[in-house]
């Protein structure tokens, strides 16, 4: 049946705060870095100060995605609409963005950002590309 709470008249207000208070953030943040990692499985965001220190993060796995749904521009701009909330309250205003990967949700995480009023400042992309590739197979002898 679980444990039953037991709640005094007097203490109300410690009871509030446990619950469904949200923390306000006390970092004042102007500009930051967003990284986007975008896989074709899914979308990993990540927003970092100028010094490279993580602040807060999101991706479409952590919303509620599954499977294929994961990967999807959709899935994206939903994880960069929660990531904007919380950036809000730290006061972001211009953001640098460095992408990587080839996944759907590389340009619709970043409108997500520009559609709420966020200055961009620079696009960078830094995909990992083989030079040559992996060594192929020895031909099969039968």
């Amino acid at each position: 049946m679980g444990k039953k709470r037991i709640v005094k008249k007097g203490s109300e207000d410690a009871a509030q705060k446990g619950a469904g208070s949200k923390k306000l953030s006390r970092r004042k943040l102007e500009t930051g870095i967003l990284y986007v990692q975008s896989t074709f499985n899914n979308t990993k965001l990540l927003l970092t100060d100028e010094k490279g220190n993580a602040i807060c993060s999101a991706s479409s796995g952590s919303l509620g995605f599954k499977g294929a749904k994961k990967g999807t521009p959709f899935a994206a701009a939903k994880a960069a609409e929660t990531l904007i909330e919380k950036a809000e309250l730290m006061g972001l205003k211009k953001i640098n963005v460095v992408v990587k990967g080839v996944g759907a949700g590389r340009e619709s995480s970043i409108r997500g950002f520009i559609s709420k009023g966020i200055q961009l400042l620079s696009v960078v992309d830094r995909t990992p590309v083989p030079h040559n590739g992996p060594k192929p197979k020895k031909p099969r002898r039968v």
